[in-house]
């Protein structure tokens, strides 16, 4: 009986020793995008630490219980000694608070966790979550294939860590990062995104079928086919000029390729859209709307606004891009079209408005993919069930 009550000490004794340390770019994406599996990973006795770039969620996160750390991430990049700086705070905070794993989210964190953990003499196991490769990696510019011979020489080092697993969330990425960094199949798993909370991202039938509400929610980009939005909306218009266009995000000043305010009112001005700005309640937005469109030709991983229109059980518009094209069964519960092509997209939106009876199955049918491939319990689990093989790999 002695026996086994030291034994189940010593097991508890390890789990509370187990320390956690998330590594983000951002703490509103961490917020949006992570928050669950760090939750659980507490509950199951980790000592969770966030490390990331803080905007105005720290005492948020504090309050939570978890421990933060400021790692001075630029999205946009901000020079040289800028960026040699972050390594080597990434590089102070893991040998200060000596993980047991660490788990690094998004393209920068991913690399420069990787770059510095060899410069450490300690077989840390590593997630590395690749949540999409970004624009140099769908770019055909020569600045963009200059740029992606140098990010991929990045991973390739990042990416040789021992005990490692790397998270994707489409194919497509998978297949370019495996060839990159050599990855054997035990060292990487697919997860489709982030998920969603099927219990607040409820389906409900549309709340009418005669004022047809269509519905583009994401950071304002270029290269989330915010243009090509727009340019459907005027083809749409010419044939039913009572559609809605909505509009919602902000524009995203850090980054150079952000849609400008000024062109967003002069849309508004010409009745193109109406624009909704921030919302904090994305369920209603969907639930309100008949369709959700994401015209998309950024790097994704899987959009977590199509995850979350899935849910809500909305047919979705969306590009044949990598990520997006995950999202949906092309046909049953969406529609794909060519990416930058604002013709095809207006025809899709089109289909979908001339036929209710396609539109309200494509919905029902995309809330059975959601329950199938997106709940947000599931993907956690799976998070929580990597954590622990890696660390059982590594004693």
């Amino acid at each position: 009986m002695n026996c086994l009550v030291n034994l189940g000490n010593r097991i508890t004794e390890r789990i509370c020793k187990l320390r956690l340390l998330l590594i983000v770019n951002v703490d509103w994406f961490f917020i949006s995008h992570r928050l669950p599996i760090a939750l659980e990973a507490q509950e199951k006795g980790y000592i969770v630490t966030i490390a990331c770039h803080f905007t105005k969620h720290k005492q948020e996160l504090i309050a939570m219980g978890f421990s933060v750390v400021d790692i001075p991430f630029s999205r946009s990049g901000s020079g040289v000694i800028n960026e040699l700086n972050t390594l080597k705070v990434i590089r102070k905070v893991i040998k200060e608070v000596n993980p047991s794993l660490i788990h690094a989210v998004t393209i920068k964190p991913v690399l420069y966790t990787g770059l510095v953990l060899k410069t450490l003499n300690r077989n840390i196991p590593f997630v590395a979550a690749i949540s999409g490769l970004g624009y140099v990696f769908t770019a055909s510019t020569l600045r963009a294939k200059l740029t992606r011979l140098i990010v991929s020489a990045f991973y390739k080092v990042a990416l040789s860590q021992k005990h490692k697993t790397v998270i994707f969330q489409n194919t497509s990425d998978e297949s370019i990062l495996t060839g990159v960094a050599k990855l054997k199949a035990n060292a990487k798993v697919l997860i489709k995104g982030s998920g969603a909370d099927l219990s607040v991202y409820n389906y409900l039938p549309e709340n009418s079928i005669d004022n047809i509400k269509i519905v583009m929610a994401c950071r304002l980009l270029k290269e989330k086919g915010v243009y090509e939005y727009v340019a459907s909306a005027k083809l749409v218009k010419e044939q039913y000029p009572e559609t809605e266009f909505l509009l919602v995000g902000t524009p995203d000043l850090e980054n150079p390729n952000t849609v400008k305010q000024a062109e967003i009112d002069g849309w508004v001005k010409d009745g193109l859209i109406k624009y909704l700005g921030h919302s904090n309640d994305i369920p209603k937005v969907f639930s309100d709307a008949n369709i959700v469109c994401l015209p998309s030709f950024y790097g994704e991983g899987v959009p977590k606004v199509l995850i979350e229109a899935a849910a809500c059980g909305r047919a979705i518009v969306t590009t044949d891009n990598p990520g997006c094209k995950d999202a949906i069964i092309d046909g049953e519960t969406g529609i794909l079209v060519p990416i930058r092509d604002a013709q095809a997209l207006s025809k899709a939106i089109i289909t979908l408005i001339k036929d209710p009876s396609l539109r309200n199955d494509m919905g029902k049918k995309a809330r059975v993919f959601a329950v199938k491939e997106f709940d947000v319990k599931a993907v956690v689990a799976k998070h929580l069930d990597i954590y622990k093989k890696l660390l059982e790999r590594c004693e």
